[in-house]
């Protein structure tokens, strides 16, 4: 695994070296989670980068614990309750919680982007060429109707198609499924669920499959790459923790320079602890893929946020960014 390439000071970020802090914890506790949007965090477990800044940054006992949750709802009650320190979520969620806890001592702030991706809008009903084929005959799979990235998306592309007023014309049509789930009744067209918006790195299986046809890229909708997930912090790191925040940010850069200089070694990390059955000859170009940006920074956050909040899903609207983001942690220029 090229365990030489990782570097205790590979990406540190030279400007906050110090010393930890009384309020740094002992502990550092992130939620696992196994699948390719993921994989920056499957890299820094598999590897121990978070100890390893750690220890450079003057936490040589933080233990790092990595514990499994039963779904996204038990993973928020975690990072609300502080029984879990980052966990990872989408767009619309972390903007959700920031909304219901801005101005207050739980104020929830994400660590940084995890990846930038693309949702690919799939179907397999040969007279469904773009969203305005769809009928009353049709089921889109979201991994949770409504407030799912994959939601929010695709209302945003029927207000771009119809106007604003028809935002949720085709939220009818949608059902909450799992990715799994919506990819295996879609490539077998057994399922009333004959369309499915999609995620790296299930559209490469249903794409594979000559009756399964895209539909719409989520980077057409708006206007190129955009995030997806984001790894949200619990209350006590927006004031407290910093250094423990810094090692967690500083190992998930190096995982990111690890991905994009050694897919293949990262394609072996993937398989291995989700226990993934494809082979590394298949895994590693959908790991090397263009459209997987791996990245700290996000972009288009802001055009999630702004639409959230034109329909009335926010009453805050952030000023940036950077908002939404823990302090003195993340730079870049994001969007």
């Amino acid at each position: 695994m090229h365990r030489r390439r990782f570097g205790l000071g590979l990406l540190a970020t030279p400007a906050i070296i110090r010393r930890a802090s009384a309020s740094d914890a002992s502990v550092v506790r992130i939620v696992r989670q196994y699948g390719l949007p993921i994989l920056p965090l499957m890299v820094m477990e598999h590897e121990k980068l978070v100890e390893r800044h750690a220890a450079r940054l003057g936490l040589a006992s933080l233990k790092v614990e990595w514990p499994t949750l039963g779904g996204p709802g038990a993973m928020i009650d975690g990072i609300l309750a502080g029984e879990v320190d980052f966990g990872v979520v989408g767009t619309p969620g972390l903007a959700t919680l920031w909304d219901k806890t801005v101005g207050t001592e739980r104020e929830i702030r994400a660590l940084s982007a995890v990846q930038l991706q693309p949702f690919m809008l799939l179907t397999n009903n040969p007279a469904v060429r773009t969203i305005a084929d769809f009928t009353d005959q049709d089921r889109i799979a979201l991994p949770t109707a409504k407030i799912s990235a994959q939601a929010i998306v695709l209302e945003m592309a029927a207000a771009k198609l119809w106007g604003n007023d028809q935002y949720q014309r085709l939220d009818p049509l949608t059902v909450t499924l799992p990715h799994p789930e919506a990819a295996a009744g879609v490539m077998s067209g057994k399922s009333p669920v004959n369309s499915h918006y999609s995620v790296s790195p299930f559209y490469y299986y249903e794409l594979a499959v000559p009756t399964v046809h895209l539909v719409l890229k989520s980077n057409d909708t708006l206007g190129g790459p955009h995030i997806n997930g984001v790894l949200a912090a619990a209350p006590g790191f927006r004031t407290g923790n910093q250094t423990i925040a810094q090692a967690v940010f500083d190992a998930q850069q190096e995982a990111n320079a690890f991905i994009n200089a050694h897919p293949r070694d990262a394609a072996a990390i993937y398989i291995k602890l989700a226990k993934d059955p494809h082979t590394l000859d298949e895994m590693t170009p959908i790991v090397a893929d263009g459209d997987n940006v791996w990245t700290t920074v996000p972009r288009k956050l802001m055009d999630f946020v702004g639409f959230m909040h034109t329909v009335g899903r926010l009453k805050h609207r952030p000023a940036s960014w950077k908002d939404l983001f823990l302090p003195g942690v993340q730079a870049g220029e994001g969007s």
